[in-house]
């Protein structure tokens, strides 16, 4: 990756392009989970969404084994695909980038008010 692909995030958009070709071949239950999982996963990334990248292949990787299996993705991620995208990012209760901007606002409060 070179300077230019890492400031624009290209390398990102062809690397989700990728990800959407190996979604397409996936039933429909799996592309339903899918959006979801990526929808809820972008709470837990960093300012760029690079520390993402591999835990959405992994995502991929699994439905692709579990769908050639005949599995249906219930089976492989229950009813709450929240907790699942938490447990992805880290241990239960992780904190998303919401949480930390909170805890560094209010920790330069408390700096600036001397406490």
């Amino acid at each position: 990756m070179n300077f230019w692909e890492k400031i624009t995030g290209s390398d990102m958009t062809r690397e989700f392009k990728i990800f959407e070709k190996r979604v397409k071949k996936l039933p429909a239950d799996y592309q339903a989970a899918w959006e979801e999982i990526n929808a809820n996963l972008w709470a837990y990334t960093d300012f760029t969404g690079r520390n993402l990248m591999p835990i959405l292949d992994r995502v991929l990787g699994l439905f692709e084994e579990t769908a050639a299996d005949g599995q249906r993705v219930q089976e492989v991620l229950g009813d709450d695909i929240r907790g699942f995208c938490s447990a992805l990012a880290g241990e239960e209760g992780a904190k998303s980038i919401r949480d930390k901007w909170r805890e560094q606002l209010n920790n330069n409060i408390a700096k600036k008010l001397g406490k």
